[in-house]
């Protein structure tokens, strides 16, 4: 193990948990864009339909935890590899399902190995990584997020148009297959700290320590602003900042790609200095999102605007997803499952707070401004931390007379 951790060797089981996270993000996000082909082949409404996506954030959210308590005592490369098994039968189901209950039940199963490959994906990363490299092994990891957005929706979206949406369900299922080869060959067992008796109370413990508390309530809070945003960009791109719809995709596609390397560049600076990267980074978002807001109205002045917001906006997570880890480093399967669910209650309450907006007749040219106040909320919080970390510093001991 020491060896792994001391050179570069911890680099190829990492890049395996970014070829799994791969797999399980597509997975997530392939619905948007086979909703309305689900909708018309299974006979129901889209809205219906739309639940195959608000219930998988509820699976994440709510089985992620449980699962992970629940496994707390067990090896971390066992569990991955269990969670992997699972992740692919549901997708196989989905993939055969003749029913909306069916295609359901297999979202449902998905979700809730989301929620704990994720939590167990960032402890075996950090694990891995030697010391003061855990944010950027977390990065990478991440990044398989991005990737998934650039490139596993658009060709499994595409696949599914051209042989049916089922099709896109048994692409992801043998994408996991090949994860679950990968991770089986390079990902070495990871030594768990004791256990005892008392492990439950140990991860809830873990899970309620001030700082991680604040880092999950940013979390959620930066999520509600981007969601608010990205749930509604294509309309603001189009209608409000006159982008022709046939160049839509090559801007998200731009977005993706600044995200990628932001998220990595991140990953980088947090192994630095954590809660400065974090401040500083939604500190220049912040900016630029008011530099959006003057500007929705150009059109190339709103594409580079926003490629660079959110190049910078995608180098948060690495850093603040490490900061809980160390934290909760001596019980850390609950805390770091419990980030799925932070990232996914601000997804939820994103949607909604746009939407309100777009309803209210904000217009889609204020939600960089709503962005903006939810990040500057967010800034606050980092503040928060890091007074609270000088505060509990002890204090210099004064030598004798």
């Amino acid at each position: 193990m020491a060896e792994v951790t001391t050179s570069r060797g911890w680099i190829v089981p990492v890049m395996g948990l970014f070829v799994a996270t791969f797999a399980v993000c597509t997975a997530e996000l392939i619905v948007t864009g086979l909703l309305p082909n689900i909708a018309s082949d299974l006979k129901v409404d889209i809205p219906t339909a739309g639940l195959l996506i608000s219930g998988y954030a509820l699976g994440v959210a709510i089985a992620g935890p449980l699962l992970a308590l629940l496994t707390a005592r067990l090896e971390r490369r066992t569990v991955m590899l269990a969670v992997i098994g699972f992740f692919i039968l549901g997708n196989v189901i989905c993939g055969v399902s003749g029913s909306y209950g069916m295609l359901l039940a297999g979202r449902l199963l998905v979700a809730a190995c989301h929620g704990l490959f994720f939590g167990v994906a960032m402890v075996i990363a950090a694990r891995l990584a030697p010391e003061g490299r855990q944010a950027s092994a977390i990065s990478m990891v991440v990044a398989g997020v991005t990737l998934a957005n650039i490139l596993g929706v658009p060709i499994g979206t595409a696949i599914g148009a051209a042989y049916g949406w089922r099709s896109s369900f048994w692409v992801i299922a043998a994408a996991g297959a090949l994860a679950g080869v990968v991770l089986f060959l390079v990902i070495p067992r990871t030594p768990d700290p004791a256990r005892g008796k008392d492990d439950f109370r140990a991860e809830l413990a873990a899970a309620r320590r001030p700082a991680v508390l604040i880092c999950y309530s940013f979390i959620a809070i930066v999520m509600v602003g981007v969601i608010a945003l990205q749930g509604y960009i294509v309309p603001l791109l189009t209608e409000r900042s006159g982008v022709p719809a046939a160049y839509v995709p090559w801007v998200l596609l731009g977005m993706g790609a600044t995200g990628f390397v932001g998220n990595l560049v991140g990953g980088r600076l947090g192994d630095w200095k954590p809660n400065a990267t974090m401040s500083g980074i939604l500190a220049i978002f912040f900016v630029l999102l008011l530099v959006m807001w003057q500007v929705t109205g150009s059109t190339w002045g709103m594409v580079i605007v926003l490629w660079a917001t959110w190049g910078v906006g995608f180098g948060f997570p690495a850093p603040v997803q490490s900061r809980i880890l160390h934290e909760a480093r001596d019980a850390p399967n609950l805390a770091s499952t419990l980030i799925s669910t932070a990232f996914n209650v601000g997804i939820a309450a994103g949607a909604a707070v746009g939407g309100a907006a777009i309803s209210a007749g904000w217009g889609y040219g204020a939600l960089p401004l709503i962005t903006a106040a939810f990040t500057a909320l967010a800034f606050l919080g980092t503040l928060l931390l890091t007074a609270y970390d000088r505060r509990r510093r002890p204090a210099p001991v004064a030598s004798p007379a």
